[in-house]
């Protein structure tokens, strides 16, 4: 087993290191958008990297729990509420993306687009589960939620399927990626299922 980082190599070398990397898709969606690297369609491209960027962090902030029970490496706990936040940071510029290059911030196309089509009424939904997560992502909050911060929390297993959902119904003909993420995510809410079980038991 390897052996626990210290607080200083956690909070001096390998918080920052990861801090970058989950700043490299928006680099490498920004370089491709300087230098015309996107393809045919640029917003179709920024949208759909933002997107599934955002599916990403929410799938490796949901292995943070189980890898530090599993692995016993408690020191992992410390980088869940950093890739939290990244997870909301995308589905911000997701979001953005599909409002202002393909919308042009047009409210009421958007609404329409919420109501009419079932994709991005479920992506919309997700997004605003979002925000009070994030919201109550600091350690003022917990402390004065407390319990009800933890049931909250409990949201992002809802969010996590409806952002799966959304892919799916977007991808439509090409459902490799989207199987490949409903293998990643079931068994992490298998594992939640079976921690609630034994919880509520004891």
């Amino acid at each position: 087993m390897p052996a626990k980082p210290s607080d200083n190599t956690v909070s001096f070398i390998i918080k920052p290191v990861l801090f970058l990397l989950c700043l490299t898709p928006l680099a490498g969606l920004a370089w491709g958008a300087i230098n015309n690297e996107l393809g045919a369609n640029p917003v179709e491209a920024m949208t759909r990297e933002t997107g599934e960027w955002t599916l990403r962090f929410l799938l490796l902030t949901l292995m943070v729990t189980p890898a530090r029970k599993l692995l016993s490496w408690s020191w992992l706990i410390k980088f869940r509420r950093m890739l939290g936040l990244f997870v909301f940071f995308y589905a911000v510029m997701h979001l953005l993306t599909y409002i202002w290059f393909d919308q042009y911030f047009d409210i009421s196309e958007i609404v329409k687009d919420i109501i009419k089509r079932p994709f991005i009424t479920v992506g919309f939904t997700a997004f605003v589960l979002l925000i009070p997560l994030a919201v109550t992502s600091n350690k003022i909050m917990i402390r004065r939620l407390k319990h009800n911060w933890i049931k909250l929390h409990k949201l992002v297993y809802l969010i996590a399927v409806l952002g799966l959902l959304h892919f799916v119904w977007l991808v439509k003909a090409n459902c490799l990626q989207p199987v490949i993420y409903m293998f990643i995510l079931l068994p992490l809410l298998l594992y939640r299922a079976y921690f609630e079980r034994m919880k509520n038991r004891s």
